[in-house]
């Protein structure tokens, strides 16, 4: 049965799986739980009981305020159950930006995960007017403010209302339309202030679907059996399209991660049959499997000799129109020259299968979006035998509306139009789409709304596009994000960066050149390879300036003193790698100047947004004197 609202996939997902299980969490090192869908049913319809006793009617907003983790979905189907609309916040937003989001939306009751959330929520209470409840996920959570309640005792006063009034959550979530409003999304606001993209259930829908049948056609799908490792942000539409609400459909399993930086190891724990990534990770991910496997020189050696025979077998794979066929069912070695067969079936055994073991075992496919993913990347993931299906959308669109067919994947290229979007190219070269997946507006923003979509409704994406013979489209850059040197020349930025995704040397760069005679970068070192590299060569520095976060797996190092970036050693190597990446570039592209940063740009000082894209305008800001000096005579 064909569902149109996202109450229907919910009831009809939890109806169908049963005893199956539906969320998997890990409670410590080595021990999970699990929740049915017979026993999330409950919780949800529970919740949604509480949120119809507190007078929430349909339209009426509500947002969550977490990281990753059951509750988030328990809170935002009891939303949509309820008919109201689910506005999404990132746990790591500030008390501006919280404010901002709650105020302009509206919302009426807010979730939120922690003491750490709640405190910025409730520094901010006075100036949040429509403000009525706020609902902590965490049981032994106590606090005595007033409008505080425990999702614990949300559960009982909804059960006991239900009990009252038995048909209450059949009849509320049955009234919900496909046009009825589902969630506001405020976007990234890398180049400025962020809006909230309304969807309707209609649109959430529509990319369902548009999803299954471009999984079909690449031939294959999923079932109860797959497990989807979540740990991109449940705030953005991209892991709770395709994660949360695609998994409802195969009646499969939720695995939740503990955060993005444990992946490998989590991965070793659920054994995930797929997942959705961005580039930025995928570029950890690949960095952390070459470390895994370069850790002596012999293995050093071993990982570029198989990689080199690897890049050839995927050339030699290479299909007329650029794409590399990577379905399930094809014999990587099928019509290789016997030599390089047989190298290749020996590097596989010897070190491709354990990196892709790290995978875990039953590991089938991921997905990339968000950013372009650099063609080195893909092209070494795919002769690993890694299968990554590369896609572009926004959150606009609902995700992809552009996709690659695991059996003709371009590296470089995010693929063909989907089925049911339709594209064309404005003559500055932006791309423009129609497709029921499509938003319905910006929420509270007439003016930007009309803006966004041309007068015949075609929406004007903000994305620089090529397309080549075969329908492959390729992103260039955001519209605004292209700089203009004062020569008048273009120069994209991603393009610039791009490369420096498998860099050994470089963590994070930012360039510039809007207005200048020539483009400068912002370069961070990778800290923690180089304190490594150091110590290993009786390097010294000091070492009481050096700054790590996190713990465990999670422990990154961020910060280190002048005399670390200054020694002599880490600046030949960080400027032979960029002259080796500005041969690649046109003349007027290539970086000139350059300075190396102490520190990372980070996400608690807004220079990256929760799904790791650089921000323009704050790390200008930010450092401002730095890139001026650049630009001295």
């Amino acid at each position: 049965m064909t569902c149109e609202t996202i109450t229907q996939l919910f009831n009809g997902a939890i109806r169908r799986g049963g005893q199956n299980r539906f969320q998997w969490w890990r409670t410590g090192p080595d021990t999970t739980e699990s929740l049915t869908y017979t026993q999330v049913g409950y919780k949800v319809k529970d919740l949604c009981g509480a949120l119809l006793k507190m007078g929430i009617e349909k339209s009426d907003r509500i947002a969550i305020m977490a990281p990753n983790c059951p509750q988030w979905m328990w809170a935002d189907m009891a939303i949509l159950n309820a008919g109201g609309v689910t506005v999404t916040i990132y746990p790591t937003s500030s008390e501006h930006e919280l404010t901002y989001i709650i105020n302009d939306s509206g919302c009426r009751a807010i979730f939120v995960k922690d003491a750490d959330i709640l405190q910025r929520v409730l520094n901010s209470v006075n100036n949040l007017p429509t403000l009525e409840k706020i609902i902590v996920m965490d049981s032994d959570y106590e606090g005595d403010h007033p409008l505080l309640i425990s999702i614990d005792d949300m559960f009982k006063k909804g059960a006991v209302y239900l009990a009252q009034n038995p048909t209450a959550y059949e009849e509320r979530w049955h009234s919900v339309q496909p046009w009825d409003w589902a969630t506001i999304v405020y976007t990234s606001g890398t180049t400025g202030q962020s809006k909230g993209a309304l969807h309707t259930h209609r649109s959430i829908m529509a990319a369902n679907y548009r999803d299954d049948y471009n999984i079909a056609i690449s031939g294959y799908s999923f079932d109860e059996n797959d497990v989807n490792l979540c740990f991109l942000p449940l705030s953005h539409t991209y892991e709770r399209q395709m994660g949360e609400m695609m998994i409802m459909m195969y009646g499969g399993t939720i695995a939740y991660a503990q955060k993005a930086s444990t992946v490998i190891q989590d991965i070793q724990v659920f054994q995930p049959t797929y997942f959705m990534s961005v580039p930025r990770i995928y570029e950890r991910i690949y960095m952390t499997l070459r470390d895994m496997a370069c850790k002596t020189e012999q293995g050093r050696q071993m990982f570029e000799k198989a990689m080199e025979i690897g890049m050839q077998v995927i050339d030699a794979r290479t299909q007329e129109n650029g794409s590399v066929n990577m379905g399930f069912d094809v014999d990587m070695t099928a019509g290789l020259p016997e030599d390089l067969k047989t190298k290749y079936l020996e590097v596989d055994k010897n070190l491709f299968s354990m990196i892709r073991g790290m995978l875990g075992s039953r590991f089938r496919v991921a997905y990339s979006a968000s950013a372009a993913l650099s063609s080195d990347l893909c092209k070494a993931f795919l002769a690993m035998g890694i299968r990554i299906n590369e896609g572009y959308g926004l959150t606009e669109t609902c995700n992809s509306i552009i996709y690659n067919d695991l059996r003709s994947i371009k590296p470089g290229s995010v693929g063909k139009v989907a089925a049911g979007v339709d594209t064309r190219i404005a003559e500055d070269g932006e791309l423009q789409v129609r497709a029921e997946n499509l938003f319905l507006k910006y929420f509270n923003k007439p003016e930007e709304t009309r803006e966004a979509f041309t007068e015949d409704g075609y929406f004007k994406t903000g994305d620089i596009v090529e397309v080549d013979e075969y329908g492959y489209y390729k992103i260039v850059d955001r519209k605004k994000a292209i700089m203009v040197l004062d020569t008048g020349k273009k120069v994209p930025r991603a393009k610039v960066e791009s490369p420096y995704s498998t860099s050994r040397y470089i963590e994070q760069i930012f360039v510039n050149g809007d207005d200048r005679k020539y483009v400068t970068a912002l370069v961070v070192p990778k800290f923690a390879w180089f304190v490594q590299y150091f110590k290993e060569n009786d390097i010294s520095f000091d070492e009481s300036k050096v700054v790590f976060q996190g713990e465990g797996a999670d422990l990154t190092c961020i910060e280190v003193g002048e005399d670390f970036i200054s020694n002599p050693v880490l600046q030949e190597m960080i400027a032979a790698e960029i002259e080796e990446y500005n041969q690649f570039l046109e003349s007027h592209e290539a970086i000139k100047k350059w300075a190396i940063l102490p520190r990372q740009f980070l996400l608690e000082r807004d220079e990256i947004t929760p799904t790791l894209k650089t921000k323009a305008k704050v790390i200008k800001a930010n450092w401002a004197g730095t890139i001026e000096k650049l630009y001295a005579e």
